[in-house]
């Protein structure tokens, strides 16, 4: 244990917390005057953008070698049970919590509307947008923490600092979080980061499998929430049912990996980027 606080102090530390003070700098401060912009309009959208891209580019601009990062968005030959496992993941934690809630009450829980093609369509329509997240997330800082913490640690350590991002989205007018619950959304996003951390490793450093994973968590199907008891108490700890057994589902699955992370051999730990 001490062999491994000496070998932790050894590593900077200025270069995430720099990364992170001005990604979140940057995205609040342009989703600060988002709130200020009616709904709708084009310079809505204008700020919000290159809020929703500020961790990519200050990675890029921090990395020592940013075409490392880049070629790393490119990284498509990895074994095709990955590709499954980035589409699949959250449609399977979502499908047994499903069947749990079908078992236990004799209903299935209603989901978001909409054709399984438009779904479908939304997956490859956004995958290359995430890459405004995760060049930064997963590129830049998930290598650097797993040299500190180790990839559990890192993954869930990440997982916060990654929710917690999204923070200003809960009070600002028609988000797809606005007046959700922050401390729900939390724990779920947690969860979801050690398994992308896990994906990411295991394809040796593929961002565009992070990607689509990430694009796959936002456009699978979502279970339809009654009206929130509290509007505007975002830090109220509220979900339904079938949300809570999801997260269940979910961090069964997370804490799986994490055990499997303790023995796993990181291919990109030496790699900074």
């Amino acid at each position: 244990m001490l062999a491994r606080l000496r070998e932790m102090k050894k590593i900077p530390i200025m270069a995430e917390l720099k990364f992170f003070g001005v990604t979140y700098a940057l995205s609040w401060a342009l989703w600060t005057l988002v709130a200020l912009v009616p709904p709708g309009t084009p310079l809505r959208t204008a700020l919000f953008l290159p809020g929703t891209f500020a961790p990519a580019l200050v990675a890029l601009w921090l990395a020592p070698n940013r075409q490392e990062l880049i070629d790393r968005l490119f990284k498509w030959q990895v074994p095709g049970r990955w590709y499954v496992f980035a589409l699949g993941y959250l449609a399977a934690a979502k499908l047994a919590a499903a069947i749990a809630l079908r078992m236990v009450t004799g209903a299935w829980p209603a989901l978001e509307p909409g054709p399984w093609l438009l779904f479908a369509g939304g997956i490859l329509v956004s995958t290359p947008f995430q890459a405004g997240e995760e060049i930064g997330w997963r590129g830049y800082a998930l290598p650097r923490l797993t040299q500190r913490f180790g990839l559990g640690a890192a993954s869930a350590i990440l997982g916060v600092i990654w929710a917690a991002w999204h923070l200003p989205l809960f009070f600002i007018r028609a988000t797809d979080t606005t007046g959700g619950s922050f401390p729900f959304y939390l724990i779920t996003v947690t969860a979801i980061s050690v398994a992308m951390g896990w994906l990411y490793a295991r394809t040796n450093g593929s961002l565009l499998l992070v990607m689509l994973m990430h694009s796959a968590a936002n456009n699978t199907p979502h279970f339809v929430p009654p009206p929130p008891p509290a509007p505007g108490n975002v830090f109220a700890l509220n979900a339904t049912m079938v949300q809570w057994i999801t997260a269940l589902f979910l961090w069964v699955g997370a804490g799986y990996l994490l055990v499997r992370m303790r023995r796993a051999t990181v291919g990109f730990g030496k790699t900074v980027g």
